[in-house]
């Protein structure tokens, strides 16, 4: 660490909202979210008994969004056709690790600014004045990105396992129209609840940290139990399989084996995305400069130990595996839980899958809700003065959670016509949040020595933990453009390029024709409102 960096004050005293006022803003939503108040936390983090029922809650947030239970079934058949058990399994160790670099990077950065804008906040602190605007803006259009497509790619993994679930005992059969329809209903059930403000949140937090918790260990310790037969260890820790193509095409074989690994890693690194929430809530959460940092790094820290127990458990409880992966029901977890523990079992286990996928969906749009909100009360978006409205009664950013729900149905909707189209949609969410995450950081890197530190620092490990963090993010966001089945036509087009193109011609070319005149970056809210400035009325920007 640099000596000419600064350690802001450590007071922690209950002034969370002269801390937001410093960076200038009101306090418009209602700080009634702590970090977790379920001693499960404590299982797996013993050091977390010395933490504060804030921190815990503002844990459970994030946790709730990464979710393994939702990201490692959605794309178990993924992970199994490309690369197979020994990728999933020695990939998720990687991947976790360089996660929680970049989880460690970010924790710092949200301590020094804890603000619910989050990146796009950060990047503008963090950059020159003359560049502040531009970072901001860049930021904030990728994690906008992310934001959107994680939502998409959680709630449309939850309408596909209902479905499937629906066939379970019956005599269903789900099409891709059904399917959208479920999506829908899920979508509007999520903002419903989202729209009820945080109280219920509050409530629903506690609820989902158990869920995923304790339904995850028992699940695994179900299908392990039943199982007739299990896996041997080298099948588990040593089998390749390449199913990007016909047999004898694969990308192994047209292009090599580290190809098919690199693009292989996408099940995990999509799974372990969306800490960013526990930034995107510090405005509703006490001891924000320490919770939210905190809620990064034990929602990674705890997340990668449950994922991977999680991960082992399905695969030593595979009993066939050609019928696994080409089971009927589309899903090979599902065709696991059936040759386990049998048809009533499964729809027991699958209940359990998908109410984890609900609340991880419910709490990924309470995210980007805040995210929108926070950008729109900055001109960030068309549309801002509508957006950028917190409801009185319910202390809730309600248009914006309307507007998440309406651009993640949308970019689910190539899903009728594309067989590969929920892949895309994880890389998309997954390129454009990780971008959002690296920038900021980025920029603490390059202007070290302006950068005030908050409570949370990492001392001498902060420049070595960033440069890594900056790195990983670099290596993935061109991973996870490139071709995932082979060969590449309409119906197999990864088409996650095409939705990073739009956001980066859009955002660049809005700001060279427009925005470059008008948006300045996060504006002092308060300082303006009492000069009579509308902070949100673009005619009045250039007074700020």
């Amino acid at each position: 660490m640099s000596d000419s960096e600064h350690t802001a004050p450590q007071d922690t005293t209950g002034k969370d909202e002269a801390e937001l006022a410093r960076m200038g803003y009101k306090q418009e939503l209602k700080r009634d979210l702590s970090l977790m108040q379920v001693s499960v936390y404590f299982v797996f983090f013993p050091t977390a008994l010395c933490t504060t029922e804030h921190q815990k809650k503002n844990f459970g947030v994030s946790f709730s969004i990464i979710s393994v239970i939702t990201g490692i079934p959605s794309l178990f058949l993924y992970g199994l056709n490309t690369g197979g058990p020994a990728v999933m399994v020695w990939g998720w160790v990687v991947v976790a690790s360089f996660t929680l670099m970049v989880g460690l990077a970010m924790a710092e950065v949200c301590s020094a600014h804890p603000t619910s804008g989050g990146p796009y906040f950060w990047a503008a602190m963090l950059s020159e004045p003359e560049n502040a605007a531009l970072a901001s803006w860049i930021t904030g259009w990728f994690n906008l990105l992310g934001q959107v497509a994680v939502t998409t790619g959680i709630s449309f993994a939850c309408a596909n396992f209902i479905s499937t679930a629906c066939t379970l005992g019956t005599n269903f059969v789900p099409t891709p129209n059904t399917t959208i329809g479920i999506y829908a209903a899920v979508l509007f059930t999520q903002g419903l609840t989202n729209t009820f403000g945080v109280r219920l949140l509050h409530y629903l937090n506690n609820i989902s940290v158990w869920w995923h918790a304790v339904g995850t260990f028992s699940l695994v310790v179900a299908v392990l139990a039943k199982a007739p037969g299990h896996q041997s260890a080298k099948f588990v820790f040593q089998t390749f399989l390449d199913g990007t193509g016909p047999p004898g095409d694969g990308w192994s074989d047209r292009a090599s084996v580290p190809y098919v690994v690199v693009i292989g890693i996408l099940m995990a690194q999509y799974t372990l995305t969306g800490f960013d929430a526990s930034a995107h809530m510090t405005e509703e959460t006490h001891n924000a400069a320490m919770s939210g940092s905190i809620g990064i790094v034990m929602a990674i820290g705890v997340s990668a130990v449950l994922g991977w127990f999680l991960l082992l458990g399905l695969l030593f409880s595979i009993q066939d595996l050609d019928a696994t992966l080409n089971s009927t029901t589309g899903q090979p977890v599902t065709q696991i839980f059936l040759d386990t523990v049998g048809e009533k079992g499964a729809i027991v286990l699958m209940v359990i899958v998908i109410g984890a996928m609900y609340f991880c969906g419910t709490f990924s749009i309470t995210s980007n809700s805040r995210m929108m909100y926070a950008f729109a009360r900055d001109g960030g978006i068309p549309g801002h003065k509508f957006f950028n409205k917190v409801s009185a009664e319910w202390r809730s950013p309600i248009r914006t959670v309307w507007l998440a729900c309406t651009l993640s149905f949308i970019l689910g909707l190539p899903s009728l016509g594309s067989s590969v189209a929920f892949a895309a949609a994880t890389s998309i969410a997954t390129i454009g949040l990780y971008i959002s995450y690296g920038i900021p950081v980025a920029l603490r890197v390059i202007y070290h020595k302006k950068f005030v530190r908050g409570p949370f620092h990492l001392g001498l490990f902060s420049f070595p933990v960033a440069i890594a963090a900056i790195a990983w993010i670099a290596f993935i966001s061109i991973a996870f453009i490139l071709p995932q089945i082979n060969p590449v036509d309409s119906q197999s087009l990864n088409y996650a390029i095409v939705a990073v193109a739009i956001v980066i011609t859009y955002s660049v070319g809005f700001w060279l024709i427009s925005a470059r005149k008008w948006f300045s970056g996060p504006v002092k809210q308060i300082s303006a409102e009492e000069m009579g400035i509308d902070v949100m009325g673009l005619k009045d920007i250039d007074k700020l």
